[in-house]
């Protein structure tokens, strides 16, 4: 069995999307591929409570409790690898990892960006792109590297920036394709595929 660790600081909608790919597809049965555990740096992050509910199991390193970055990330470490993940996914969580937690588990790290990387990395990225003026927004899955946000692409989504949008409006109809892509890069990265793009997809249907 491939074993899933999600690491989470707050709602974790982007772990539930993936939690409920995973059943709808039935990738224990039909991949060996299942999520062990949601781990969050926050007690109360409210993603604890969607996993449980799920019946995954659960458990937090609160950042609070150590001294440095490297103390807290050398816990969190030991904490992820108790359940032997062949991926470790990063759904929303709001920590900077240390170059040693990266080295560690190099190769079998993902991460989620609400930008078109190399576009925007860092914060604030929906305003950003609307203070700039650009037509078009999205969101990026990819491998995490110790430099932020500029590890390998796996896939990408784009939406069309609204004269009307604010930061918030573009930032749900991001979110919404985050919960499409994310499960379908985990996925492919897992079986070692190379995910479809939406436009391959269209192509493939027409």
């Amino acid at each position: 069995m491939k074993n899933i660790v999600i690491l989470i600081s707050g709602g974790g909608s982007n772990m539930a999307a993936i939690a409920r790919t995973a059943e709808q597809q039935d990738w224990a049965g039909r991949h060996g591929i299942r999520i062990a555990a949601v781990v969050s740096n926050r007690p109360d992050a409210g993603g604890l409570a969607l996993a449980r509910e799920r019946g995954i199991p659960t458990a937090v390193v609160d950042h609070r409790a150590y001294p440095t970055r490297e103390a807290f990330d050398a816990a969190l470490a030991e904490g992820v690898e108790a359940h032997d993940p062949a991926l470790v996914v990063l759904a929303g969580f709001m920590r900077i990892l240390t170059p040693g937690f990266v080295e560690r588990f190099a190769g079998r790290l993902l991460n989620i960006h609400p930008s078109l990387l190399p576009a925007f990395p860092g914060l604030d990225t929906h305003q950003r792109a609307i203070d700039a003026g650009c037509k078009v927004a999205g969101c990026t899955v990819h491998e995490v590297t110790a430099e932020l946000d500029v590890g390998p692409i796996l896939e990408q989504a784009v939406v069309a920036v609204l004269p009307c949008d604010t930061a918030e409006t573009l930032a749900a109809r991001v979110l919404t394709q985050e919960h499409e892509i994310y499960p379908r890069a985990i996925l492919a990265h897992l079986l070692g595929r190379r995910p479809v793009c939406d436009q391959e997809r269209q192509a493939g249907s027409a």
